[in-house]
C-alpha cells in the first residue's frame, strides 16, 4: 500500500496524475495529494468500481480496499512523514538550471559567471548522484563549423570542472549547439554576450 501511495503522491505534487483502475482482489491502496516543496498542489483522479474521485486539496486521499471500493479520506503531514518519509527522501530533488556566460571567442567564463559557478558547485554537492546536462552555445560571429567547435569546447570545459569536483564522468552529458539556438536573435556576425553561454541542467 505504501509504495503505490508514495509514487502517486509525487506526481500529484508536480501536476496532475490519474490513478489506475484498482484491480479486484489486490491489497489495499492509498492515493494521496501531498504539496510540493513550494506548496504547489496537483490533482489525482481515482477511478474504482465505477466511481471517480478527484483529489485536488492538500492531503486529500482515497483508500481503495481489496475488493476495489474507494473511500474518501485524508492524511496528515505527520502520517506522511511516518509512512512515506524514507521513500520521499530517496526521490531525486527538483531539477535546477543555470546559465553561465563566456568571453568572446573563448571557453573562459566571464568574471560574473565565475562567481555564479559557485552556486552550481553548491547544488552538485547537495545531490549525492546528480544527472547533469551541459549545452554550449555561441553568438553568430564566425562560421558554423567554428561555432560548433567553440560551443562544444565550452560545454566540455564545464564538464571537466565538474569531474574535478568528484562527479562521475558518466553522470555528465556535454553537447554543443553552435549558433543554432540563440538566446537573443541576431543577424550573422553579431557579437552578443548573452548568446555566448552554457546552459546547465542538474537533476
Amino acid at each position: 500500500m505504501r509504495l503505490a501511495a508514495a509514487a502517486l503522491v509525487v506526481l500529484a505534487a508536480a501536476g496532475c496524475a490519474q490513478a489506475p483502475k484498482a484491480p479486484r482482489n489486490t491489497g489495499p491502496e492509498l492515493f494521496a495529494v501531498i504539496p510540493g516543496p513550494t506548496g504547489h498542489v496537483g490533482t489525482i483522479v481515482v477511478r474504482a468500481d465505477g466511481t471517480e474521485q478527484v483529489l485536488d486539496q492538500a492531503y486529500a486521499a482515497s483508500r481503495v480496499n481489496p475488493e476495489g471500493h474507494a473511500a474518501a479520506a485524508r492524511v496528515s503531514p505527520d502520517e506522511v512523514r511516518r509512512d512515506f518519509g524514507g521513500t520521499l527522501e530517496a526521490l531525486p530533488g527538483r531539477p535546477a538550471s543555470f546559465t553561465l556566460y563566456f568571453l568572446e571567442g573563448r571557453d573562459e567564463l566571464t568574471p560574473a559567471s565565475r562567481l555564479e559557478m559557485e552556486k552550481v558547485f553548491a547544488e552538485l554537492k547537495r545531490r549525492p548522484a546528480p544527472d547533469i546536462v551541459v549545452i554550449g552555445h555561441t553568438d553568430t560571429v564566425g562560421n558554423l563549423a567554428y561555432n560548433d567547435k567553440l560551443s562544444l569546447a565550452r560545454a566540455e570545459r564545464m564538464r571537466e570542472l565538474m569531474i574535478g569536483l568528484g562527479i562521475a564522468p558518466e553522470r555528465i552529458q556535454a553537447a554543443g549547439r553552435g549558433k543554432r539556438e540563440l538566446l537573443v536573435p541576431t543577424e550573422d556576425n553579431v557579437s552578443e554576450p548573452r548568446n555566448r553561454r552554457v546552459e546547465i541542467s542538474v537533476r
